[in-house]
């Protein structure tokens, strides 16, 4: 099926809330006073966005009522809103290299160890979800493993800017999708034996998608990242890094295709596997989900006025 562009497209037009110098100065407490001070201040942050975004509580809503199975209240969306803001305080953090700071634990990273082994690198699948900066911070406990992220980057250029100020050398990890070269460094990358990582739970415009119940209900998801993996014959490994509380994160690693095997899934089949994969770990983390607009009224399609 052909995704509707003003379908596919809401989440990339979703106004950005963040205030530039508010970035800079809880940076800044992070870097000077150090994790505990930050957290605190994550408190008034997250009610203050509970209860001025109401498009953003709508979609925390929604999705806290089919994953929960019952009427969410406030201080459901209050801890919905805190581990996603725990979730970037903490990317300062991994960024500049404080894994001591954090109890990280892996599971299933054997998978990752023998795939990688053989030095043909592999797809690595995750989603909105915890914390894909925990994940790549996993590295370290796998060999100093390499992972390029394959990104939009224009939906968080405030956070991205900052970002980039902490730790310049991310950048470099970075492969930015509609460039010219973008397909050739994601090969370069699998033919150094690298991991090259998407996020494949939100539908880029005008891009092929599927259809996929997820939490009861359809909903759409790219083909692109599993028809690169099926095209590029490589393996599919699929990461998650919730974020437990405090300073815990778990990693779980699973090998869900291989398509440098003959006989394997096809693509369909492993697109219905990652969203089934997506639906338990959202089950098992419920407050971990951060597409924070309607992921299913009408198809993502904006709510009229008033509504």
């Amino acid at each position: 099926m052909k995704a509707e562009p003003e379908v596919a497209a809401v989440w990339m037009q979703q106004g950005e809330r963040s205030n530039m110098l508010a970035l800079r100065f809880i940076v800044w407490v992070a870097q000077r006073l150090g994790r505990p001070v930050a957290r605190v201040m994550l408190y008034p942050i997250s009610w203050y966005f509970v209860l001025a975004v109401p498009k953003a509580r709508r979609a925390s809503i929604a999705y806290l009522r089919r994953v929960l199975g019952r009427e969410p209240g406030w201080m459901d969306g209050f801890r919905h809103v805190f581990c996603f803001a725990a979730t970037i305080l903490d990317r300062f953090y991994l960024l500049n290299g404080r894994f001591d700071l954090f109890d990280t634990e892996l599971i299933g990273h054997e998978a990752a160890h023998e795939i990688l082994a053989k030095g043909t690198g592999a797809i690595m699948i995750g989603a909105h979800l915890g914390s894909f900066e925990a994940v790549r911070a996993s590295s370290h406990g796998l060999d100093d493993l390499k992972v390029s992220m394959v990104m939009y980057e224009d939906n968080a250029v405030k956070l991205n800017q900052i970002l980039a100020a902490i730790n310049p050398a991310m950048k470099h990890n970075i492969i930015a999708l509609g460039n010219v070269d973008s397909m050739l460094r994601v090969k370069h990358c699998l033919e150094r034996g690298e991991m090259v990582g998407m996020l494949c739970d939100r539908m880029p415009s005008g891009e092929s998608g599927r259809q996929v119940d997820l939490l009861g209900t359809p909903a759409g998801f790219p083909i692109g990242p599993f028809r690169l993996a099926a095209m590029l014959k490589r393996p599919v490994i699929l990461i998650v890094g919730l974020y437990r509380g405090g300073n815990r994160y778990e990693i779980h690693f699973e090998h869900i295709a291989d398509f440098s095997k003959p006989g394997g899934p096809t693509v369909e089949q492993t697109i219905d596997l990652y969203v089934s994969r997506l639906e338990h770990y959202c089950r098992q983390a419920p407050y971990n989900w951060f597409n924070f607009y309607d992921f299913w009224d009408e198809l993502g399609q904006p709510r009229p006025p008033g509504r």
